[in-house]
């Protein structure tokens, strides 16, 4: 039986901590570098425990996302990973539909790139149309490699967001979305 924890990084554990990175060095062979890591830090993080082991981690982090010149208090999902052994189970639909919740309830919108879309709409969230920037200054910079990947969640304050509009996020190191 699955349970399921939210905890923001600060409360967890130096080895609970651990336990996350190395399952999605798993999840992710060879892929998941430590800017991606870094990413993921200092917001919440859903855990699905099976037997005092994390089998599958989503972690939802706060970002400033412009919407056709409206900023948005954005939860971006960042490390949805579920452990190999544990895959096709509902173990990272577990945790992504409770980081849909984290976001509902803290947040104006929510956003997350990938290359997954199924698995994503299947929990309501909704593919990006518009074209996609970073902030780096004075002018955004297109980044039309993310073009396709975004997708975004919809609600309350959001609900009416025009999918084809310009959508733009602040600057980081690595993947900017």
């Amino acid at each position: 039986m699955a349970t399921i924890e939210v905890f923001t990084t600060g409360e967890l554990s130096v080895g609970r901590v651990a336990e996350i990175r190395r399952l999605l060095d798993r999840a992710f062979v060879g892929g998941f570098t430590d800017e991606d890591w870094e990413h993921a830090l200092g917001g919440h993080h859903v855990l699905v425990i099976v037997g005092g082991d994390v089998v599958a981690h989503a972690a939802v982090v706060s970002r400033d996302i412009e919407v056709a010149g409206r900023h948005l208090h954005a939860g971006y999902v960042e490390a949805v990973a579920t452990d190999p052994a544990g895959q096709r189970e509902g173990l990272g639909t577990q945790a992504m539909a409770e980081a849909t919740r984290v976001v509902m309830a803290g947040y104006d919108f929510g956003a997350l790139s990938t290359g997954v879309h199924l698995f994503y709409e299947r929990l309501g969230w909704e593919r990006w149309d518009g074209p996609t920037y970073v902030r780096r200054g004075a002018r955004p910079e297109r980044t039309a490699d993310d073009d396709g990947a975004v997708m975004v969640l919809r609600f309350g304050p959001s609900e009416a967001i025009d999918l084809t509009a310009a959508i733009s996020c602040e600057a980081r190191s690595g993947d900017v979305w």
